[in-house]
């Protein structure tokens, strides 16, 4: 038989107590802020401490389960005939697990059904810290299950219900709530649910069936990618701007009125004039002009620009997210070997799996000469990592207000952040971008995904893909040519204009054009995946030879100019030394192992 009983514990005896003795007994007296004087029995603790001896106002049930282990639950009960009735339901339950009517794990399962539902979450989160995922992505967690434990009015495990979720997601989409943030709610608490059928707290999920919002449907963040003229524009303001915002020039606010009444406006009415991409390089020079006692400030501005246009550009040419090249060291880098590449470590990528980024060699001469113009880093090897602490140093210096200051970059250079279909751009938008380019440049879609590292190929040709830069137009001169007049006799004719001929072959349109694709096939990370397993190897772009680049150009003597739309490498990264061997499509492969990221 189990039995009901009030526990007693000791606490520290509080300040201003006064200490006496009674009968042999030690005791304490004091005035608590009720205002009544309480006595409490005074113990020596194990440290050899005095503590007061207090009894907890709530039972105890004490019982021995279905395995015959003794067990000790608090009832939460003040009433002793209240708890005397929970010890006959745990001692019930007890009964049916001996029976083997239910299981030891349903019973387990029943027992956590009456504690407070905040003991679940922070053991939920001691789990996750444990798992080693981000910091920032285990406090989001906290703070979204927190609200909706608060707002659907869940108390204990055997409070929570589907019901109450779809009801708040309701009303959230009433309250103009998108429907991606509204399904990332929906995960957390589904996410918690399956950790508690895991664990043994329930048996079933009670979040599963909640039906997920259409965030295709609802999409409020539409991005669209950069076009070539662009990325010029933005590359030159974000080099300049820095140093040029201390060249502006002030002019009155209402100039006309000024005008009007022929006198001077006052000091208060003077603004700095707006910066613009044909007036930035004179902003520039009187910013020089007015900082000649400053050098020191002018080179940290100058730099300062450098870093901005160097980040973008590094963007742009590996798809790598932002925080993830906020993530970069110094001895991530490998620049000296005939293929360069960026060791992502897995704490730092989007799907915790690590990847090796490949970098053109244009972008990692960059990289070079500003690691050779940063202090205490011109003379490392990069991948040595335990050689010194200045490898673990940050490669970019990433603002956080990073946003903030490309939407003025762009409005320096004169390009719009929303366009006519309401896409906007933003930090991400350079991810699309970078996808957007592979495709237009003629990537195949397989060795795009690897690139964008995702793990559908239709993240990347339809999210990450904008149609609206791809030369459909010229791709209709790819397709053969039907004359309607041809008769079977001319069928010869019509398959050399089809350039199917080989005679015809160089000077064929569509031949014209497949060359610049294999010349664009540069711009890529060529990262080629020969399957879809981890750790696969990974083909990079190689240098041709000699005896190859001589008969390219006797190739493009004998091919027809290209029309403007069918360029086949943007200027800002064209690189003339660095040529591919054409092999088709993905071009050789290496013996560097990589992760692919499906993410």
């Amino acid at each position: 038989m189990g039995t009901v009983y009030k526990k007693t514990v000791t606490k520290p005896i509080p300040n201003g107590a006064e200490l006496f003795t009674k009968n042999g007994k030690r005791y304490a007296r004091w005035k608590p802020s009720t205002g009544k004087v309480r006595t409490q029995l005074v113990k020596t603790g194990r440290n050899g401490s005095d503590r007061i001896t207090v009894t907890v106002g709530t039972y105890i049930a004490k019982y021995r389960d279905g395995s015959g282990l003794v067990c000790e639950v608090s009832t939460g009960c003040r009433d002793e005939d209240a708890a005397r009735s929970v010890l006959g339901k745990l001692e019930r339950r007890a009964e049916l697990v001996k029976a083997e009517v239910i299981t030891t794990a349903e019973a387990a399962t029943a027992d956590h059904q009456s504690t407070p539902l905040a003991d679940h979450f922070a053991t939920y989160h001691e789990h996750r810290t444990a798992k080693g995922l981000n910091a920032i992505r285990i406090a989001n967690t906290k703070s979204r299950l927190k609200r909706l434990a608060a707002e659907c009015n869940f108390r204990r495990l055997a409070d929570c219900s589907a019901d109450a979720l779809t009801h708040w997601l309701a009303h959230q989409q009433t309250q103009k709530m998108s429907a991606g943030n509204r399904n990332e709610y929906r995960q957390e608490l589904v996410g918690f649910g399956n950790w508690c059928v895991e664990t043994h707290r329930l048996s079933v999920n009670p979040f599963a069936n909640v039906p997920k919002a259409d965030a295709k449907s609802d999409r409020r963040r539409q991005r669209r990618a950069m076009t070539e003229a662009e990325l010029v524009k933005l590359l030159q303001v974000a080099r300049l701007r820095p140093l040029a915002e201390f060249g502006r020039e002030s002019v009155p606010v209402d100039a006309a009125e000024a005008d009007a009444n022929c006198t001077p406006p006052k000091r208060s009415k003077w603004s700095k004039a707006a910066l613009t991409l044909d007036g930035l390089q004179a902003a520039v020079e009187r910013a020089r002009g007015h900082l000649t006692k400053n050098p020191e400030f002018v080179e940290k501005m100058e730099r300062v620009g450098r870093e901005r246009a160097l980040i973008y550009k590094t963007l742009i040419l590996t798809g790598l997210r932002k925080g993830e090249l906020a993530s970069l060291t110094v001895g991530n880098l490998e620049l000296d070997g005939p293929m360069p590449f960026v060791d992502l470590e897995a704490p730092d990528e989007k799907n915790r799996q690590g990847s090796t980024i490949p970098l053109r060699v244009d972008l990692a001469n960059d990289l070079k000469l500003w690691l050779s113009d940063t202090p205490n880093t011109a003379t490392l090897r990069l991948r040595d990592r335990n050689a010194t602490s200045d490898t673990k140093r940050p490669l970019f210096t990433v603002p956080t207000g990073l946003l903030r200051i490309l939407n003025r970059d762009l409005l320096a250079a004169g390009i719009a952040k929303r366009d006519e279909r309401g896409r906007t751009l933003d930090v991400h938008a350079m991810r699309t971008s970078f996808g957007t380019l592979l495709s237009k440049g003629g990537v195949s879609p397989r060795t795009a995904q690897a690139a964008m590292r995702h793990s559908t190929i239709d993240l990347t040709m339809n999210t990450y893909t904008d149609p609206k830069l791809l030369d459909v137009y010229g791709a209709l001169d790819s397709l053969p040519s039907l004359d309607l007049d041809s008769s079977p006799s001319t069928e010869r004719q019509t398959v050399r204009s089809t350039g199917t001929d080989d005679q015809a072959a160089t000077t064929n349109p569509r031949h014209v054009r497949e060359a610049g694709a294999n010349a664009i096939s540069q711009f890529a990370p060529a990262f080629a995946p020969n399957s879809g397993k981890r750790g696969q190897t990974v083909s990079f772009a190689v240098i041709s030879s000699a005896a190859g680049d001589e008969r390219d150009s006797r190739t493009a003597k004998n091919a027809n100019p290209m029309k403007p739309s069918e360029k086949a490498l943007p200027a800002v990264f064209a690189d003339k030394a660095f040529r591919v061997e054409r092999k088709g499509v993905e071009p050789s492969t290496s013996a560097l192992r990589t992760q692919r990221s499906p993410n």
